[in-house]
């Protein structure tokens, strides 16, 4: 079935993609999540966190974490690009979206795909946010904890609405910031941009995704890291922990940890995008879909 096989290597490609950017982004997703988190005066600043890191835990201790987001990208990407394409075809029924459009469209793939992001998300953070010490977890011990004391809806899915407070602005931001830039090339290379080009236009959606979402990103973490679940309605404790931060960092406290998410962001997105052209080709070299 010809159209089944496409779409096959096209979630192959993109999980692929997905993983280089685990790979290659994640030392620098520790070191945002754990601006975030840490207690006041643990660091003075992301290369504090870097330097600290290292000295303290070792090179490796960069890469806390990365296993639940290596497991879960497949599903994660299948959901997002599933999601995405059936969100364009609800908002128009023509091909070619405007950007507003482009932008609700990515806005409702990512309230879709929080189902998968949550839990994966909600398992890095909490393997991040351990300092090395002998009570440290593995992911399996962390899993079973949250499951054991606090159940699915408390513990596996915590800070579930949360994370999509943060998801739908995130690829509203991504979406958009990529179709914005691709189009502005293409007017000038035509429909088949350069390679550069595509890979410009990715990070630019990186940086539009970060800008967009980052102070409900840093309650997320938090929300995640807690040791209890969260009280009352989403509102509430969203609305709760954005008055803590602010508390205690300031305004400027809704956005530590910015730097290193928008540094990661272009080699992430060049070697997303690197790996699901080359697994696309030779996919395509094999099966001739």
């Amino acid at each position: 079935m010809p159209g089944y096989l496409s779409t096959v290597n096209d979630l192959v490609a993109g999980s692929v993609g997905g993983a280089a950017q685990v790979l290659v982004g994640q030392p620098l997703d520790t070191i945002k999540t754990r601006a975030q988190t840490a207690p006041k005066g643990m660091f003075t600043g992301p290369m504090d966190v870097l330097t600290q890191t290292i000295r303290k835990e070792g090179f490796f201790a960069l890469y806390k974490g990365m296993a639940s987001p290596l497991l879960g990208i497949a599903g994660v990407n299948s959901l997002l690009f599933a999601s995405y394409a059936w969100s364009k075809r609800i908002v128009s029924p023509f091909p070619q979206l405007s950007l507003k459009e482009i932008a609700l469209a990515g806005g409702m793939a990512g309230a879709i795909n929080s189902v998968l992001a949550s839990p994966v998300e909600m398992f890095k953070v909490r393997m991040q946010g351990q300092y090395g010490a002998a009570t440290d977890k593995r992911l399996r011990d962390v899993a079973r904890e949250m499951w054991t004391e606090w159940g699915f809806r408390k513990g596996v899915m915590r800070g579930f609405w949360v994370t999509v407070a943060r998801e739908i602005p995130a690829y509203a931001g991504f979406y958009s910031g990529f179709e914005f830039t691709k189009r502005r090339f293409q007017k000038t290379y035509g429909e088949q941009i350069p390679i550069w080009a595509l890979l410009t236009s990715g990070a630019t959606g990186g940086i539009a995704y970060w800008l967009a979402c980052y102070p409900i990103d840093v309650v997320k973490s938090r929300v995640q890291l807690r040791p209890t679940p969260p009280k009352g309605n989403p509102f509430r404790y969203i609305n709760h922990e954005i008055q803590a931060v602010v508390a205690e960092g300031g305004v400027k406290g809704l956005f530590r940890g910015l730097t290193p998410s928008i540094i990661r962001t272009i080699p992430a997105a060049a070697s997303t995008f690197a790996a699901f052209e080359l697994t696309r080709e030779l996919l395509l070299t094999s099966t001739g879909e």
